[in-house]
C-alpha cells in the first residue's frame, strides 16, 4: 500500500531535519538515471545474453552471472562489455528534475553505483564544484573548493575497462576496493542516506549494510529509501500479482533490519513531487528581507529601525536564516539584529544566520547595471523560501517614490515559489504588494492554514502597532514552518 499525506510529511520532515543539519547523503541507483534517457543493467546487458543463447528476462535475477558469462566464453575478454557502457553512458544525455533538485539542496556526499556523469554534471549546473571519485587513488586527493563528493563505486563509463561488470569484478571488490567500502561504511554509520532508484540487490551494498547491522545491532542510524508499489503488469494474473506485493511488503520489512526506512509511492513522478517538497521545506528556513526606506511614516524612524532589528534578531532566534541585500535605510538594522544574536547566544556562527549580499554601486559597469543588479536579486531569492517585505520607498531626486526594486523582487520572489508575506502595515511598495497578495492568497501563495490567512489580512492595517506587527510576523513564520 503507498504512503499516506500524512506518512509523505513526516517523511519529508525527517530528510528536511538532516538537510539542515548538512547531515543528509545520497545513495543513487539505476533508477535515478533511466528516466534520462540511460538503459537499466538488463536492456545494457540484452545484447551480451542474445550472443550467448540466453534471454536477458529469464536471467534478471542474476545479471552479474551473464556479464561474467560473457567473458568465460571469450576467454575473459570484456571488450564488448566494455564497448557497451562506452556507447550507453558516454552519451550527452538531459539532466532530469531529480538530479536537479539534488543539485540544489545542501548535500554534499552522494554514492552511486551509476557509470553516468548525471550527478556530477548537475553539481556543475547549479554553479557546485564536485570532486569525482572512481578509483582508489581518487580517495587520497581533494579538488580544491569542492562542494561535494561524487563516489562512484562500480567506475566511470570513461574508464570502463576499471568498471564492476562481472562476477569477477564483485568478488574482487572487497579486497581491491577495501578503500571505497571503508569510507562508505563510515558514511552509512555518521550520515543519514536517502536511497534512490535502487534496488538493493547489490553485492556490494549489502555485504555492506550486513556488517554495519552486525556491528551497531540497534543502534543503527535510520536511512531511508522510496519505492514505487508494484503494479500490475498487462496479461498477469491476480494470483502472480498478490503474489509480488507480498513479496515486496516482505522485502520492505527485511529493509528495516538494516535501519532503511522504506516510503512508498505510485509513480516515479511522486518521487520528484516528494524531492519539490523537500526543497520548499528546507528553504522555508531561510527568510529574504525586502525593504527599502527614506521615509518611514507614520513610524517614527528611529522606532522603526528598532522594530527592524527586533524583528531580525527574532527570526534569527528562531532558527531561520535571513537574506538580505542591505537595503536603503533598514538593512543596517537587519543585519545587526541577525548579528546581535548570533555573536551574544553563543549558539554558531554568523553565516548560520545571515546571508549577506550587499548590491554593487560602481556604475562601471558596461552601462548595464540594472541588469546586473536583477541578476543578483535572483541570485539572493533562490537561498529562501519565504519572502518578507517593509516599506518600499526611495527618494528620486527631490521626490519620494515606491520602489521599483522590491516590485522586482516580489515578482522574482513569486517566479521562484517563495511564499509571499508583504507588511502592508508598513505602508509604501509593502502595502501595494499586500493588495495584491490579499486579494489573491491562494494563487499567490497557494493553500494554507486559515489562521496564517487571517494574520496576514491583520498586517494590512497602515499604522498598525509596530509590536503587533512583530508578533503577527513571527506567528506566521512559525506557522509555515510547522
Amino acid at each position: 500500500m503507498s504512503a499516506t499525506d500524512a506518512e509523505k510529511a513526516r517523511f519529508v520532515r525527517d530528510l528536511a531535519k538532516e538537510l539542515r543539519e548538512e547531515n543528509l547523503a545520497i545513495f543513487a541507483g539505476a533508477g535515478l538515471s533511466v528516466p534520462a534517457g540511460f538503459v537499466n543493467w538488463g536492456e545494457l546487458l540484452k545484447p551480451i545474453a542474445e550472443d550467448l543463447d540466453l534471454d536477458v528476462e529469464r536471467e534478471a535475477a542474476d545479471l552479474i552471472s551473464l556479464a561474467q558469462y560473457h567473458c568465460n566464453v571469450n576467454g575473459g575478454n570484456r571488450s564488448k562489455l566494455n564497448q557497451l557502457l562506452i556507447d550507453q553512458f558516454c552519451k550527452d544525455a538531459t539532466l532530469t528534475e531529480n538530479h536537479k533538485i539534488l543539485a540544489r539542496l545542501p548535500i554534499n556526499t552522494y554514492w552511486t553505483t551509476n557509470y553516468d556523469s548525471l550527478i556530477e554534471n548537475a553539481l556543475s549546473d547549479s554553479g557546485k564544484v564536485p570532486d569525482v571519485k572512481y578509483t582508489k587513488t581518487q580517495l587520497v586527493y581533494t579538488k580544491r573548493k569542492r562542494d561535494a563528493v561524487v563516489y562512484k563505486m562500480h567506475g566511470d563509463a570513461s574508464h570502463p575497462s576499471e568498471a564492476v561488470l562481472t562476477k569477477d569484478d564483485y568478488e574482487k571488490y572487497h579486497v581491491d576496493m577495501q578503500p571505497f567500502l571503508g569510507a562508505l561504511t563510515g558514511d552509512l554509520i555518521s550520515k543519514a542516506c536517502l536511497f534512490l532508484g535502487f534496488s538493493f540487490t547489490d553485492p556490494n551494498l549489502d555485504y555492506i549494510l550486513s556488517r554495519v547491522r552486525i556491528s551497531f545491532s540497534k543502534d543503527q542510524r535510520q536511512h531511508n529509501c522510496i519505492l514505487r508499489t508494484v503494479k500490475k503488469e498487462a496479461e498477469e494474473s491476480d494470483a502472480d500479482f498478490d503474489y509480488r506485493k507480498r513479496k515486496q511488503k516482505l522485502f520492505v520489512q527485511d529493509l528495516m533490519r538494516f535501519g532503511i526506512k522504506t516510503l512508498l509511492v505510485d509513480e516515479y513522478s511522486d518521487i520528484t513531487d516528494i524531492l519539490h517538497e523537500l526543497e520548499r521545506l528546507y528553504r522555508r528556513k531561510t527568510v529574504f528581507i525586502s525593504g527599502a526606506a527614506h521615509e518611514y511614516a507614520p513610524y517614527d524612524k528611529d522606532k522603526a529601525c528598532q522594530f527592524v532589528y527586533e524583528l531580525s534578531k527574532d527570526i534569527a532566534k528562531s532558527d531561520f536564516r535571513i537574506v538580505s541585500g542591505f537595503g536603503l535605510g533598514i538593512g543596517s538594522s537587519v543585519i545587526t539584529g541577525a548579528l546581535d544574536h548570533a555573536y551574544m547566544s553563543d549558539r554558531g556562527k554568523a553565516e548560520d544566520y545571515l546571508i549577506l549580499r550587499p548590491f554593487p554601486q560602481d556604475h562601471a559597469h558596461d552601462g548595464n547595471l540594472p541588469a546586473l543588479w536583477t541578476n543578483y536579486r535572483k541570485d539572493m531569492i533562490v537561498h529562501a523560501g519565504i519572502a518578507v517585505f517593509l516599506f518600499g520607498n526611495k527618494l528620486d531626486g527631490d521626490q519620494v517614490r515606491l520602489s521599483n526594486g522590491m516590485r522586482e523582487e516580489f515578482e522574482i520572489a513569486k517566479e521562484e515559489g517563495l511564499f509571499l508575506l508583504p507588511i502592508g502595515a508598513t505602508g509604501s511598495m509593502a502595502k501595494e504588494l499586500w493588495d495584491e497578495v490579499s486579494g489573491s492568497f491562494d494563487e499567490y501563495n497557494g493553500t494554507h492554514k486559515e489562521e496564517i490567512k487571517e494574520k496576514i489580512e491583520l498586517l494590512g492595517t497602515v499604522g498598525m502597532d509596530l509590536d503587533s506587527i512583530h508578533e503577527h510576523t513571527m506567528a506566521i513564520l512559525n506557522l509555515l514552518c510547522e
